[in-house]
């Protein structure tokens, strides 16, 4: 490959289509073998094949502030830079391309997309930006994005690369069993934030979309530390089991609950919300286990909270829970969170409070462009209203659903 770039270097650099089709196409032929420490050193060669420099790639910390360089022989490492006031943070932000004037060129910032999953940003300089440029990029970003969470699974290197400060054991555990913090589809749309993102111990989530249907749970294990996070662990672990096996909701946190209540004993619990959502219909179900019910945002207004009976929290042997139903209007949003987003003290003493969430959520939600800036801002936002700091994990799930379908993208463009 190293040899076909030096080729192309030395006379007019070529960046048609066909140029780009071919060089892209190595470039996937060799990645299912390439190890992760040689991701760097291929994209910066690829990238000077079609007259390029300065690559950077910028990857999310945990925190959601701050966009971090990814080091490796090739790239470009600068500082860190702010998701909330940067041209990098902007792309990150809304998925999409963006040029930027430089001392010597275009700075290009593009966003590296797993599916609909944001990895990061891609960030390039060229003497001049033509349409075969961004069609090309465009392309190799999503291969990199590709290639970066395919690897990530085989090295430690992007983990800390998106470390800012030490983390517990307890936090550790709980990343470990995220699904990716956001999706984004024609018909749904998710984003998540768990804070303190570097000490979470007892928050959790986790999803699925299972053709139409859209599974979620959000669960807050008592206590706080490695306890809270086993047994979180042990609560996600069943959700999952039981939702493989296509139980319905009440059948799902009854097996929830006998696992904890196993493993643990009557004196432990989790506080837990399961849903299911019809992504062509908008019909809604949930069951709703001692935990903090959901708020329904229309047109930036909180609306309602989705209260109900509900049951005992998994582990305490509840009663058969009764399942919700409500049908959504297209562009509803749903907010999931967990109590510690409430029942923070503020500097004053005074409770946080549900009142204090919903102003705050219809403050911010018009100002956001998207369901994950949202998410981010109202997280960042509640905690700076909190007096910055927490003493219990503060976790956000927001749920954006848009209907129609999706099928037109399955349909071949020749």
């Amino acid at each position: 490959m190293a040899e076909f770039a030096r080729e192309h270097r030395e006379a007019a650099v070529d960046r048609t289509e066909g140029f780009g089709e071919r060089l892209l196409g190595q470039l996937l032929d060799r990645a299912h073998e390439m190890p992760p420490q040689l991701i760097a050193p291929l994209v910066a060669e690829e990238v000077r094949a079609i007259g390029g420099r300065d690559v950077s790639i910028l990857l999310q910390d945990y925190g959601q502030l701050m966009l971090v360089p990814l080091p490796g022989r090739g790239l470009f490492v600068g500082d860190p830079v702010p998701i909330d006031d940067s041209p990098a943070g902007a792309v990150f932000l809304r998925a999409a391309p963006s040029e930027h004037p430089a001392a010597d060129g275009t700075r290009m910032f593009l966003p590296l997309l797993d599916g609909s999953d944001e990895v990061g940003v891609l960030a390039v300089t060229l003497d001049s930006i033509d349409d075969d440029d961004r069609r090309l990029l465009r392309r190799l970003a999503g291969l990199v994005a590709d290639m970066l969470v395919t690897k990530n699974g085989y090295t430690d290197r992007f983990f800390q690369a998106r470390r800012r400060e030490p983390m517990s054991v307890a936090a550790e555990i709980q990343w470990s069993l995220l699904p990716p913090l956001s999706m984004n589809t024609p018909q749904v749309t998710v984003a998540g934030i768990l804070e303190p993102a570097y000490t979470v111990a007892g928050d959790s989530l986790d999803y699925a979309l299972n053709d139409d249907i859209l599974h979620l749970a959000m669960i807050d294990a008592m206590g706080h530390g490695l306890n809270a996070a086993v047994l979180a662990t042990v609560a996600v672990g069943a959700y999952r089991h039981a939702r493989r096996a296509d139980v319905g909701l009440a059948e799902l946190y009854a097996f929830m609950d006998a696992a904890v209540d196993e493993q643990f004993g009557p004196d432990q619990f989790v506080t837990a919300q399961m849903m299911r959502l019809d992504i062509g219909t908008g019909l809604l179900q949930w069951v709703n286990a001692g935990h903090p019910a959901p708020l329904l945002i229309r047109d930036h207004q909180v609306v309602e909270a989705l209260d109900s009976p509900g049951t005992l929290p998994v582990g305490f042997g509840g009663a058969t829970p009764q399942v919700d139903t409500c049908q959504l209007r297209r562009g509803d949003r749903l907010l999931f969170y967990t109590d510690g987003l409430v029942e923070e003290h503020t500097a004053g003493g005074e409770q946080f409070g549900e009142e204090r969430l919903i102003a705050t959520i219809e403050r911010v939600g018009p100002a956001s462009r998207g369901v994950q800036e949202m998410v981010r801002g109202l997280s960042h936002t509640l905690m700076r209203e909190r007096g910055g700091t927490t003493t219990d994990d503060a976790s956000l799930f927001l749920v954006e659903w848009s209907g129609g379908s999706a099928d037109h993208l399955a349909e071949s463009a020749l």
